[in-house]
């Protein structure tokens, strides 16, 4: 466990940070995972570009692709040329895919439910303000090309 200086506020901040971090990325597994994917799909309705998808994974094209490969293998997802544009890949559920992926967006949803259960509604809105205002300035601060070599 990570001890820090009791009078250090901004240590125990960014502490308390990476254990809730932890905690949602277990629950997705990474930001590439399978679980993930296929809830962004459940959630992007019956089909999703590739190209789109790995932007909204904020993943890399090559690990994308990789992470489709074990879905589509799996037999939880299926990759067809676009009509209109034969270079463009649609990625969507089978239905065992979509069973998969409202399993995984259950067990995420209740994970979220529960990592905020013991703040009521207001402070549940304050926090909110505040990590918003945070996030506002980090991505001023830190464009998102400065932050992929963070």
């Amino acid at each position: 466990m990570y001890s820090y200086n009791e009078k250090d506020t901004v240590g125990k901040l960014v502490s308390n940070f990476w254990k809730i971090s932890r905690v949602l990325r277990d629950t997705y597994d990474g930001r590439g995972s399978q679980r993930r994917v296929l809830t962004v799909l459940l959630k992007s309705g019956d089909v999703i570009t590739q190209s789109a998808l790995t932007e909204r994974l904020d993943i890399q094209p090559g690990s994308a692709s990789e992470v489709l490969a074990k879905l589509e293998a799996a037999g939880l997802i299926q990759r067809t040329a676009n009509d209109k544009d034969r270079r463009t890949i649609n990625i969507s559920l089978t239905e065992e895919g979509r069973i998969a992926a409202q399993e995984a967006y259950a067990k995420r949803d209740k994970v979220r439910h529960e990592l905020m259960s013991n703040l009521n509604e207001t402070e549940q809105e304050e926090l909110l303000k505040l990590l918003e205002k945070l996030t506002a300035d980090y991505s001023a601060r830190y464009p998102k090309k400065s932050r992929a070599n963070a």
